[in-house]
């Protein structure tokens, strides 16, 4: 299940229950809150549907995701002069994900390390305009129950390979090798290097025919 430890209300000596599906990040941000605790990636059901059910057999499969969340303001200077103190959220999430090999087909291991920091608006309409301002930065549209277990997961998945392969297989899945599948799987640096003789013969044959088309016409020669 997942865990959290709210550090202000520990160093107080006072336990606070976070309730991570229904944060006031709000409050989280204004009071400088800082949170810690870890997920299964087995409680994330988007992130886990991506590890193959192989994986989990294995003898180093750790589901674990260690996580950080720190709260504050940053003073801010706007486009029309004002400067204004900005709610901000930073998260940090590290772990790893196994997935699989598009080549081998092979289950391996990606870490995962996310370290991201962003603004908190109320609005829709305000986060639009704020991301085309500065783009040195993400928007969230925060509020009083804000899913901040969406928000790490959502950040996971948009962290993953869009081809997950290994960066050397110790060995290539067959329907690479051969029939149909092979033949679209292979690299088309390998396709570009290969030149079957029979393949240059069909881009002779028309030519040769179009030279003794060309050739037996030049003996009878134009009638007039």
């Amino acid at each position: 299940m997942a865990e959290s430890t709210d550090k202000q209300g520990a160093s107080m000596g006072r336990a606070v229950a976070l309730n991570l599906h229904a944060l006031d990040v709000f409050e989280f941000a204004r009071t400088g809150r800082q949170a810690a605790g870890q997920f299964d990636i087995g409680e994330l059901a988007r992130l886990a549907a991506e590890v193959p059910a192989d994986a989990v057999t294995l003898d180093d499969y750790d589901p674990a995701l260690h996580w950080q969340a720190q709260g504050g303001s940053v003073r801010e200077l706007r486009p029309d002069g004002t400067v204004l103190d900005e709610p901000y959220l930073r998260v940090t999430v590290h772990g790893a994900i196994w997935l699989q090999c598009q080549r081998c087909m092979e289950p391996f291991r990606v870490p995962l390390d996310i370290d991201a920091e962003y603004r908190i608006v109320e609005r829709d309409d305000e986060a639009d305009e704020r991301a085309l301002d500065d783009t040195s930065f993400d928007v969230i549209v925060g509020s009083r129950q804000f899913d901040f277990v969406e928000l790490i997961e959502e950040e996971l998945l948009l962290s993953l390979p869009l081809v997950p392969k290994h960066e050397v297989c110790t060995q290539i899945h067959e329907s690479l090798v051969t029939g149909a599948a092979g033949e679209h799987a292979r690299d088309s640096g390998d396709e570009a290097d290969e030149s079957p003789a029979g393949d240059e013969a069909q881009r002779e044959h028309p030519f040769a025919a179009l030279e003794a088309l060309k050739g037996g016409g030049s003996k009878s020669g134009p009638t007039h």
